[in-house]
């Protein structure tokens, strides 16, 4: 989307200026309650449980990880439809963490959120023109004709037909229907947007459509994306930066060509691993890090590293001690871990002796 800063990452270290969008020690935990009338805390749901991230001005943000990692929750947390547990939210300067729901709506137009789901974001017994206005309606920014005039504009901008004004979502295709929420999300031309796996539930020739839609947008109104997915290919085409996430924390944080050209996490190499392969023959030639096992409870997570019961290389101090998120020896500035031992460059851990729940696979005959 933007395009790739010529300085090197070691030198380039943003601004206040720079920054849209800080996240400090966010957490969201979900109390697990026991009883019907007196009920009682039993345990929580560790959802998101102290990630920091920064994004700056214009530039995509890209987010991945497993299932259950708490990857939608927190960008509810960041356009506060979930209120927090702990931790600070500090958009354009401006802590939004605690604010009530009326001090929140400037907050509102500056931040939209685009749905994985095209179907059910919808609501099947309203007009599209009513969809997408609704934002105009609840903002008291425009009514009646001049209303129109705009869901029409922006219906036109997304690649809809503007005389189907009056249809309901029933009437539209799956990408038609993302192309709805992508002109809903816009329609107050926000600094920020959410984009939670937007194109997952697309068939891939519509996923092309979706993304080379977000990135003209990008480019015209200067906006900018947290791009939340599962496919890792596509992150990688869209993203500027790439967080990954584990059981609710950040494990890995840098520039998207160098996390896909020298991972260092143990759990990020066998995330692009298992990515998938157009050429058959590179795919059953290449040995593949398998996880066993699934992800850990995040009512009881691991001591330690969350992820060392699923690693290769973990040791001792990896059960006894968290690592923390920050710069190797020898990498860039931005380019932050939390591993005790990271890969190395030309570490190949497809070649390590099975060790704590993990296993290698090695690579088939033709």
């Amino acid at each position: 989307m933007t395009k790739p800063d010529p300085t090197p990452s070691i030198q380039r270290r943003p601004s206040d200026d720079d920054v849209l969008l800080t996240l400090r020690g966010v957490v969201k935990h979900y109390p697990i309650k026991h009883g019907i009338i007196f009920k009682t805390e039993i345990g929580r749901v560790r959802a998101v449980d102290g990630v920091e991230l920064t994004v700056r001005r214009g530039e995509t943000l890209g987010l991945v990880g497993e299932t259950g990692c708490g990857k939608s929750t927190l960008a509810r947390c960041i356009t506060r439809l979930f209120p927090l547990t702990a931790g600070s939210i500090v958009f354009d300067g401006q802590d939004i963490s605690r604010l009530s729901r009326r001090e929140l709506r400037p907050y509102r137009r500056q931040v939209q959120m685009i749905f994985q789901d095209p179907y059910g974001s919808l609501n099947p017994r309203r007009r599209i023109g009513s969809i997408i206005g609704d934002p105009f309606a609840i903002h008291g920014v425009a009514d009646g004709a001049e209303r129109k005039r705009r869901v029409q504009e922006l219906m036109e901008l997304v690649g809809l037909n503007p005389e189907h004004y009056n249809r309901f979502p029933a009437d539209f295709s799956g990408g038609q229907r993302q192309r709805i929420g992508v002109a809903r999300a816009l329609a107050l031309r926000p600094k920020l947007i959410v984009c939670d796996e937007p194109v997952s539930a697309l068939d891939v020739s519509i996923q092309a459509q979706i993304i080379n839609l977000l990135e003209g947008l990008q480019d015209e109104f200067n906006l900018t994306y947290v791009f939340i997915a599962h496919d890792l290919s596509v992150v990688e085409h869209v993203s500027d930066r790439v967080a990954v996430m584990y059981l609710g924390k950040i494990v890995e944080l840098a520039d998207r060509d160098q996390l896909y050209g020298q991972p260092r996490h143990p759990y990020t190499n066998a995330l692009l691993l298992a990515g998938s392969i157009a050429d058959p023959d590179r795919a059953r030639a290449r040995r593949r890090i398998i996880l066993t096992g699934d992800v850990p409870s995040p009512v009881d997570p691991p001591s330690g590293c969350r992820f060392h019961p699923r690693c290769p290389k973990a040791q001792q101090l990896c059960f006894d001690t968290e690592p923390q998120l920050q710069p190797e020896p020898g990498d860039p500035v931005e380019h932050a871990t939390a591993c005790h031992f990271p890969v190395a460059p030309g570490e190949d851990l497809t070649v390590l002796t099975p060790g704590i729940g993990s296993a290698v696979d090695q690579p088939t005959e033709g």
